[in-house]
């Protein structure tokens, strides 16, 4: 079955075909319905695409969808669960859960290597950006976590295939986890997960501060290499990950919502900041080809953090594709050792502590 969506403007959602359905996945007759209630909304949005915008109640709703039976009917190994956004994904594996579904990755695909053993035969069903409903709808979940941004454009057919958890964002990990585990009965897992990331996040702060003094805080550039511009980030996972950490954002680029995107060598005096960490996505030729066009030019020579030598790289996955708490502690592993700093005992990594020695 195929079904064809107009093009609409939302924001980072393209509609596409979707592709058929794999004959190994659940037939019974819930599910049948499910698909045809599916098929009915898909046929009204490609009639009257304006007929199913969401209103602010509609969104606020999604939100705080708390379905007793979904925490009830299932327990926490058994209960079959739809992500569809890598932050959810990340949580997921961190509160103990084991999707049915999850979307493919941004880099790594289908599935980044650090949850590749967690989620190894997990069914994929399409892209962040274009999630397939009918696959979906096929595998029978019993919870669907959605976001707002991807998608409130489907969120009236996500809620008829399965009670539909919807986060506001895709990066604020503290949330998407709080409410995943209350919608599942994981709250004792999420606090202590939170808990050994706030004493983390202390520990750095009183390291970091105690390590430069006056000069703390630091003002922080993160910058994302494409392969025909740049991207500095301001918020975002690593924007407000660095934020709770104490960096200092640049007041300009703060006043520019997500951040700036630079096309042209004369802009790099933007960049200037005390340290700087630089996302490189791997095994792409045009993008270190224009990261060392850039990094050649004598205005990059002039820049602070360059100057310090306080320009790191940094991998694109923990720092901004992972979005959930195990990247989190990825990226903050990352700081430790890029400032050569020693954890105290709260302090130690707890990227493998968020699958194993959070108590559930």
């Amino acid at each position: 079955m195929h079904s064809l969506l107009a093009r609409d403007n939302i924001a980072s959602f393209d509609w596409v075909p979707f592709v058929a359905i794999t004959p190994r996945l659940r037939d019974d007759g819930l599910t049948r319905r499910r698909l045809l209630t599916v098929c009915t909304g898909l046929g009204a949005l490609l009639a009257a695409p304006g007929a199913m915008a969401l209103s602010a109640d509609t969104l606020a709703h999604d939100a705080s969808v708390r379905d007793t039976s979904v925490r009830d009917a299932s327990s926490p190994e058994t209960l079959r669960i739809v992500t569809l956004f890598q932050g959810a994904t990340d949580n997921a594996v961190a509160l103990g859960l084991t999707p049915i579904g999850v979307v493919d990755s941004w880099l790594e695909r289908p599935m980044y290597r650090y949850l590749r053993d967690d989620l190894a035969g997990v069914e994929h069903v399409g892209l962040e950006t274009q999630p397939n409903l009918e696959k979906i709808a096929w595998i029978s979940p019993e919870l669907i976590v959605a976001s707002d941004f991807r998608h409130a454009r489907v969120a009236p057919l996500l809620r008829a295939i399965a009670p539909t958890l919807s986060m506001p964002t895709v990066f604020d990990f503290k949330i998407t986890l709080s409410q995943m585990a209350e919608a599942t009965g994981r709250e004792a897992r999420a606090e202590a997960l939170l808990a050994r990331w706030d004493a983390r996040v202390a520990d750095f702060r009183r390291q970091i501060m105690e390590r430069f003094g006056s000069e703390w805080p630091q003002k922080v550039a993160v910058v994302r290499f494409k392969s025909d511009h740049l991207r500095i980030y301001t918020s975002g996972f690593a924007g407000s990950i660095l934020s709770e950490l104490g960096f200092a954002q640049s007041k300009t680029l703060t006043a520019q919502s997500w951040g700036m995107k630079l096309t042209s060598p004369e802009n790099i005096p933007v960049l200037d900041a005390d340290v700087m960490f630089v996302l490189l996505e791997p095994d792409d030729p045009a993008i270190a080809d224009n990261y060392r066009r850039w990094s050649a030019h004598p205005l990059w020579q002039r820049l602070t953090a360059v100057e310090r030598d306080r320009v790191f790289e940094v991998e694109p996955v923990s720092w901004m594709m992972g979005g959930g708490i195990l990247a989190a502690n990825a990226m903050l592993d990352d700081l430790y050792r890029h400032y050569q700093l020693r954890p105290s005992a709260f302090g130690e990594s707890a990227f493998a502590a968020g699958r194993e020695n959070a108590p559930c």
